[in-house]
């Protein structure tokens, strides 16, 4: 499943690229938005730090509360206590 949003269209493999170079390429990585868009095909350093500005946003987001919680439905029809429990 890709995802699309006002920052352009990222495929799977693309934000899986995104994640592995953001855990390589830290906040004080020097020219680290350009390194992270080395990482990724097709994108730009702009692109990459948008992409990662909306996620730390969404986070912000559901940090906060400003997002529902899913409704997990359980695999025996009762809470057993841990997240193995559910299909997610």
């Amino acid at each position: 499943m890709a995802s699309m949003s006002s920052h352009g269209f990222w495929t799977v493999q693309q934000n899986k690229a995104f994640e592995e170079a953001l855990a390589k390429y830290d906040k004080d990585t020097p020219d680290r938005w350009y390194n992270v868009a080395k990482a990724i095909s097709g994108k730009t350093a702009e692109e990459v730090k948008r992409h990662y500005e909306i996620l730390v946003a969404d986070v912000k987001r559901i940090e906060n509360g400003d997002v529902p919680l899913p409704n997990y439905r359980t695999t025996r029809g009762n809470y057993q206590g841990t997240m193995s429990t559910y299909i997610l």
